[in-house]
């Protein structure tokens, strides 16, 4: 899992950018396709990867990839953000990339219905791959919007419950909870206050903790979207006002949204050292796989332990799922070389030797069937648990729009102001906030 900013920042950002392709790109071949992908040539990889462990792990790879396709050199650009991302794909050239990657899946239907990324299906045809024998079904999902396949995955992340062993031994508690009413008890357990803040905090449960998002909650109450018709259901749908119900329980019970919110101000960064789940100050946190080597690295002085998220409770059965996310790779459409340039994806996104690879250098969940099952993969036994929660059939991801992460910025304003305090009718707020996103996304059209 790659450094970078704040997932929201993230996605508004390369929202703005991407929003100016339109009228730039169709996503057609344009006769790029014609070229011989056995000639030799030189094809141009943009990623977004920058720690240098992580830069040496997509030049490895790159370098496995040219051993086994010599005629195919690479030139590889890191640091490469979606804001940069779509500048070049709106600019176009021969100095623009060939081959492109980018983290924010909830870009997809942005990047495919714009035709910011070139349709794959004419080279998954003629490869003649079959999808549903390759990857799992939500990784097949948030890489194409209504029908339109624009990308692959490349890894995937999954997210899961991280927890303080010793925290728990300390509070008598046997096991991490299954339910969110068991999660509230547990987390109040493991508050310790100390004046007006804490000395321990079960969990930081605000919008605005490291991760506690409004899809990353979702993702642990059977929910829906959009509607058959692609109208917001979030005011139809019990799901959203049964989470933020809970949520804002939540944050009550842990002693007030202000409270909690100081104490957050107190937090180190999210990907260094001084993260508050490694210092002590929160004994529970919601995390993607990749925490395991920052806790490894940050040298912890307590045994940390990883479960599934709770679910609600009247879903007990589903206990195990999580949300999904990941890397996923395209072509750009002005390339001329997209032929040489779906050799390089093919064999990133489906070659299993690859992927594990890939997958054991970096840190991440692999993103193909057998990848998964691979006895080449190497993990500790809490790495097993992101393996589970990929493949678990209720596992999520947030759904694609026109307008890409918009109408999630949309609900999680609501749900901020909900935690606040500052909106006391949900009803009505969620009614108002489907009506905004319907809005937007019409006008994204």
């Amino acid at each position: 899992m790659p450094v970078r900013p704040r997932r929201a920042a993230v996605a508004l950002a390369a929202t703005a950018s991407i929003a100016l392709l339109g009228s730039a790109c169709t996503g057609a071949p344009a006769g790029g396709a014609s070229d011989d992908p056995n000639a030799k040539t030189t094809i141009t990889f943009w990623h977004g990867w920058s720690a240098p462990a992580e830069v040496k792990a997509i030049q490895d790879n790159v370098a496995r990839f040219e051993k086994s396709h010599p005629n195919i050199k690479v030139k590889v650009v890191g640091d490469i953000n979606d804001d940069k991302l779509g500048q070049a794909l709106r600019a176009g050239g021969s100095n623009g990339p060939d081959v492109v990657s980018s983290f924010t899946t909830s870009n997809v239907g942005k990047f495919c219905s714009s035709g910011a990324l070139a349709d794959l299906k004419p080279f998954i045809d003629k490869d003649k791959l079959d999808l549903d024998k390759i990857f799992p079904k939500v990784l097949q999902e948030y890489t194409q919007f209504e029908g339109r396949r624009c990308a692959l995955p490349l890894l995937s992340d999954a997210y899961g419950l991280y927890y303080n062993k010793d925290a728990f031994e300390k509070a008598g508690i046997k096991e991490a909870p299954k339910t969110w009413s068991e999660f509230t008890q547990v987390a109040k357990k493991l508050t310790t206050p100390k004046g007006d803040s804490y000395e321990q905090l079960g969990f930081m449960p605000n919008y605005l903790g490291y991760e506690t998002v409004v899809e990353h909650y979702m993702s642990q109450w059977d929910h829906t979207y959009f509607d058959e018709n692609g109208k917001s259901n979030v005011a139809k749908d019990p799901a959203f006002a049964e989470m933020m119900t809970y949520q804002k329980s939540l944050v009550d019970a842990l002693g007030g949204f202000r409270k909690l919110d100081k104490y957050r101000t107190t937090f180190g960064d999210e990907w260094g050292a001084k993260h508050p789940f490694h210092t002590g100050q929160v004994a529970m946190q919601l995390d993607g796989e990749w925490r395991l080597n920052f806790v490894k690295n940050a040298k912890v002085g307590f045994e940390v332990g990883v479960a599934p998220l709770p679910v609600a409770d009247d879903e007990i059965a589903e206990y195990g799922k999580g949300y999904l996310s990941g890397t996923i790779m395209g072509i750009a459409p002005q390339s001329k070389k997209q032929n040489a340039a779906w050799e390089l994806i093919k064999y990133m996104t489906t070659d299993t030797d690859a992927v594990v690879n890939f997958a054991n250098d970096i840190g991440n969940v692999p993103s193909t069937l057998e990848a998964l099952k691979s006895p080449n993969l190497k993990f500790d036994d809490r790495f097993k648990v992101f393996l589970d929660i990929a493949q678990h059939a209720e596992s999520t991801t947030m759904a694609g729009a026109v307008n890409g992460p918009a109408y999630q910025e949309t609900l999680s304003r609501l749900a901020q102001q909900y935690e606040k305090g500052q909106v006391t009718d949900l009803k009505k707020g969620l009614a108002d906030t489907a009506a905004q996103i319907d809005r937007d996304i019409a006008a994204a059209k």
